[in-house]
């Protein structure tokens, strides 16, 4: 178990998140720095990524899961990442109604490495300027 931690250590140090370790899934939120209201008000808890590994095999391969918030304008670049890199996207939608801006939530997921994939979603975080 040991080595899981240490890997899920490193896997949000790739992701410049907090890290949380239960039931053998480890999770890294993200938050985003998003002037967002929905119906009005201001919010700052809808406005963040959560990406996950777990299954992880003794070959190190492991289902992974991603999921964040999205400008409208981010959509394109954000996407060409992700597929470019052989990331599978699963779904692109709104949660809530009366956001302005508007916002999205992007699915991801691949089945491999968690660095890799978490090296991936890195790069795509970065195309946005997500971590400036």
């Amino acid at each position: 178990m040991n080595g899981y931690l240490t890997l899920c250590h490193q896997y949000a140090h790739i992701l410049k998140g907090s890290m949380k370790l239960e039931d053998g899934v480890c999770s890294v939120e993200i938050k985003r720095n998003l002037d967002v209201s929905i119906q009005g008000r201001p919010s700052k808890g809808e406005v963040g990524a959560e990406l996950s590994f777990e299954s992880l095999d003794h070959q190190g391969i492991a289902l992974n899961l991603g999921e964040t918030v999205l400008l409208e304008e981010e959509i394109p670049l954000f996407t060409q990442v992700l597929v470019r890199n052989g990331v599978s996207i699963s779904a692109l939608h709104n949660h809530w109604l009366f956001a302005k801006p508007h916002i999205l939530y992007i699915h991801f997921q691949s089945v491999e490495p968690p660095l890799s994939f978490a090296q991936k979603a890195a790069e795509a975080f970065n195309a946005i300027k997500m971590y400036g």
